[in-house]
């Protein structure tokens, strides 16, 4: 194991402590490190990848209620909202995924319409498999 030491934005204070490495995995033989796709933090950034899609949407109550609770500041939210509409989209994962969805997911509505797009009752289900597809986002390793 090499995991990364994390020091997690927007993680209640009890599951702090267990989201405070970045799971990684060195090679027994060569010693080179592999970090796995994580649903736990999108890529480098250090607040928590759920946090970054239930913030992200413009005008969410839910949003402002964490925003309010993680004191993100505004800076931060403006940046997630920009990678959601401009970078995101421009991704060769995003674009080679988009195809699958009916109906086609609204770039200017990311991250909201992609939640909407899986059609599963509760609002926890659709974070998790938003949150799974995206994972390969969270790693430097090609996507193939």
């Amino acid at each position: 194991m090499a995991d990364y030491p994390r020091k997690p934005r927007g993680c209640p204070a009890a599951v702090r402590e267990e989201y405070s490495r970045r799971l990684s995995f060195t090679c027994g033989r060569c010693d080179a490190r592999s970090t796995s796709p994580s649903v736990r933090f999108a890529g480098r950034r250090v607040y928590l990848a759920v946090v970054l899609m239930l913030r992200s949407p413009a005008g969410s109550a839910s949003g402002r209620q964490l925003c309010d609770q993680f004191t993100i500041p505004a800076r931060t939210l403006k940046r997630w909202r920009t990678w959601w509409r401009q970078d995101f989209p421009s991704t060769p994962f995003w674009r080679s995924m988009r195809a699958r969805f009916m109906p086609p997911v609204v770039t200017e509505q990311l991250p909201q319409s992609l939640l909407e797009r899986f059609e599963v009752g509760a609002m926890a289900d659709r974070l998790v498999l938003a949150l799974r597809l995206i994972a390969p986002l969270s790693t430097r390793m090609p996507i193939r």
